[in-house]
Parts: structure tokens; sequence; C-alpha cells
């Protein structure tokens, strides 16, 4: 059986008058096991590949496309229920041909990878039919745990733009979506909005070789997910508010909209499937002022699996007249706020960059050279330089280059949101400024 833990990284003490509350609840997860395998229920997969004509220019697309399938089919636990679909302006099951999912077990896998062989390029890209008719796929079983792979090597051409946005919304909550985007020719915020909305994740495989490599290792984790779902549940006494819940390692994801009200004190936030490890939430909760020496209970986070609360951490506020306690910053607030703060300015000046405005983007790529210099994130520092030079890391100056490769942007931009964890071992005395941001009011932090 899964073992969950919480762990609570904040300063509690609040300056007169102050009212937020900022804490960092780290969320470990051992045991877990294997999808379907754990007796919590079943497991489903379905492998979305573009099929659309471009996938054919060059030919190695299509062709890793078709390797990569097979290994991820490799990867899926016997027992397990699922299917492969070909997409373009409209939708091919590849296997099983008659339209629900097959249980997977060797001949199933065997019957599978040959289907896979002869799928052909096509048509154009209609992604949001693609997850309409996956969301459907996954309507036919009863599994508890359901996750799709998305591969495309373009953006949305063949149906309208409102029917993506709608068949995200529908497959919200119903299955988790990693994305892989083939090449250099695709939208990183289609396949961001997919990723963001069903608990997945997105990135770019520049290189065809390295598809087969990717495509295992997420099947590898989709099937290492032992936990189906588990929630985050903070319950906040009367009078108080939760301010936002954003999950910040190992990446930035803002749940604060998926918030789902159990009573009138209580609210609930889903995470997703869970394999064996760790991963950090920013949860700030705005408190009625209380007088200087007074503590209470500003909030306490929960891990819900099924209707069992399995972890709980407390969120504590002492109100304190003692400059040196109330302006401390805990320092894994400090740092997720940097971090926050860096997928923030990356995204904002690509975007501005795109839209030709070097000045704004100049600006904002250098406070991202800052941010990620000063929180340690070395594999952004190493993207960001790709995109600019930097003059001045300390001040944030930084030239934008020349001729930059469209697939150096993309990755800065795809993997802005990844962060680095923060190291337990270092020391909270003294006052901690948070990277790229003002003090907390009060130092409720």
């Amino acid at each position: 059986m899964a073992n969950f833990t919480i762990q609570v990284f904040q300063n509690e003490y609040l300056s007169a008058q102050a009212t937020d509350v900022h804490a960092v609840a780290s969320v470990t997860c051992s045991d877990a096991g294997a999808a379907g395998q754990t007796g919590a229920g079943a497991a489903a997969e379905v492998i979305i590949i573009d099929t659309s004509g471009s996938m054919d220019l060059p030919p190695t697309k299509i062709s890793a496309a078709r390797r990569a399938a097979k290994v991820a089919l490799d990867e899926i636990v016997d027992g397990t229920s699922f299917a492969v679909i070909a997409g373009y302006n409209d939708v091919e099951l590849v296997y099983p041909t008659q339209f629900g999912l097959a249980v997977m077990d060797a001949n199933t896998r065997a019957a599978a990878q040959t289907a896979v062989s002869h799928i052909r390029p096509r048509g154009t890209t209609a992604i949001g039919l693609w997850l309409n008719t996956t969301l459907d796929l996954f309507q036919q079983t009863n599994a508890t745990q359901r996750h799709a792979i998305l591969l495309t090597d373009g953006r949305v051409e063949g149906e309208e733009p409102e029917v993506l946005g709608q068949a995200i919304a529908r497959a919200t909550g119903v299955f988790q979506c990693d994305c892989r985007g083939i090449g250099d020719n695709w939208d990183v915020e289609q396949l961001r909005r997919i990723s963001t909305g069903l608990l997945g994740s997105v990135d770019i495989v520049a290189d065809p070789e390295d598809l087969e490599a990717d495509f295992e290792q997420m099947m590898k984790e989709s099937m290492s997910r032992g936990v189906a779902e588990a929630k985050l549940r903070v319950w906040t006494p009367q009078g108080s508010e939760v301010l936002f819940v954003r999950q910040v390692a190992p990446t930035v994801l803002d749940i604060s909209d998926r918030a789902e009200r159990i009573s009138p004190l209580i609210v609930e936030y889903p995470t997703g499937a869970w394999s064996d490890g760790s991963r950090d939430y920013h949860i700030a909760v705005r408190v009625p002022v209380a007088p200087v020496g007074n503590e209470r209970l500003a909030a306490r986070a929960e891990i819900v699996v099924g209707d069992q609360v399995v972890a709980k951490g407390l969120i504590r506020a002492v109100w304190s007249g003692d400059v040196d306690l109330t302006t401390r910053i805990d320092p894994a607030v400090a740092h997720y706020t940097g971090q926050t703060n860096l997928a923030d300015a990356i995204q904002k000046g690509l975007a501005a960059k795109a839209a030709g405005d070097d000045r704004t983007a100049t600006v904002l790529l250098g406070q991202a050279a800052k941010l990620a210099h000063d929180t340690g994130n070395e594999d952004t520092t190493r993207l960001l330089a790709k995109v600019v030079d930097v003059v001045d890391v300390e001040a944030g100056t930084v030239r934008l280059k020349r001729d930059i490769e469209r697939a150096d942007e993309m990755a800065l931009d795809t993997r802005s949101t990844k962060t680095t964890r923060i190291r337990r071992t270092e020391p909270s005395a003294g006052p901690t400024p948070a990277p790229g941001t003002a003090p907390v009011d009060g130092g409720g932090a």
C-alpha cells in the first residue's frame, strides 16, 4: 500500500495587521506500486500518433513515430486496457480495429505493433477531434487510471479553433495526457493548454531519433503510478480563505482554478496519479488579523486517496512584534516564488519576441537569466544561453542572439516550468528576500 507524508516549510510569524500566510507543503509518496496492479482499480492507456501529411516531411518523423509507439507498447503492463489511434483531420483506430480498448498481453502487443507499422501520413491536424475520440475510448472502460500520450508535429488546421478548448474541457478530470511535439513547426501554447488542463507534461523532441527514448520513459513513468488519483485537501478556519495553490516542483502548475468546494471550510485540488517521488505545493492563505501574541491554525493540508486521509500537515500563524522573526521569508517559499517568476518571465519574454517587441523581450529574458542564476536552475540557464548573450547576470542584462534556432526557443518555452528542488539543508536564519519579488506584507511567508 502506498505511503504518503507531508512536510510543511514556512515562516509562521506575522507582524501586527498582517494577514497572508505562505507555506510549501512537500508531499512524498513511497511504495506506490504499478498502475492497475495494486487493487485500487484497472489502468488504461491510449497512444495518439499524428499522421497528418507533414509527418512525411521528412519521412524520418513518421518512421520515428512508429518506432516510438512500438517501444511504448512494450512498456505497457499486461492486463492494462489500451488503444492506438492515428490522427489527422479524421481519426483512425489503429488497434484494436473495433471501437474500444484491448487488453494487453503478448498476443495483443504483437498485433498492435504490427498495426502501427502500417500507419501512413495524410490530411491535416485536428487535435480536438483526437482528444474527443480518446475520451470516448476511455469511457468504454471502468479503469480508474487513464493516461494518454499525444504526439504531433503541427498545429490545429483541420477543425474550428474552439473545438480544441471544448475537447480539453470535456477531458479534464477524466484522463491525464503527456504531450510531445516533434520537430519545430508545432504550437507550444496549444500543447501547453492540453498538458496543463489534463495534468500532464509538454516537451519538444527536436531530433526524431530521440523519440523512442522519450516514449519509453513516459510509458514507464505512467506504469509506475500505482496510485490512480490523489487530492490535496485544504481546510481553513471560518473567516479565512485560500488565495492560491500551486504545484511548484517538479514543475510549476497553478491548480487554484481546479478547486472543488467540499464544505464551507474545505476545498480539494486534483493532483493526478502518483508513483514514488515528491511534489511540492505552494499554499497561500489569508486569515483574519489577530493581536500580537496570538497563535492559530491557518490551514491544514491533507492528501486524500479515495475517501481516506493518508497524510496531513499543519500551517500556522503566530503574530509577533519581533521584526527579526516577522521579516524572515522561509527559503523554500523564496526559492519557489523565484521559480514561478522565472517561468512567467520566460514565457512572456518569448511572446514579446514573437510579437516583434525586442525591447520588452530583452528586459524579461534578462530577468529570467538573473532568476535562473539566483535559484540555481542550471538547466534553464543553459537553455537561455542559446537564446540570449548574458552581459551581466547579477543585473539581469542580456542581448538577444541573432539567428536563433526555433527549436532552441521552443525548448526554452516548453521547459520553462521545470523547477529545481531546494536543498533542505539550506540555513533559514536571517531575512531572505524572495528572488524576483518584494517580501510578503508582514513577512507572512
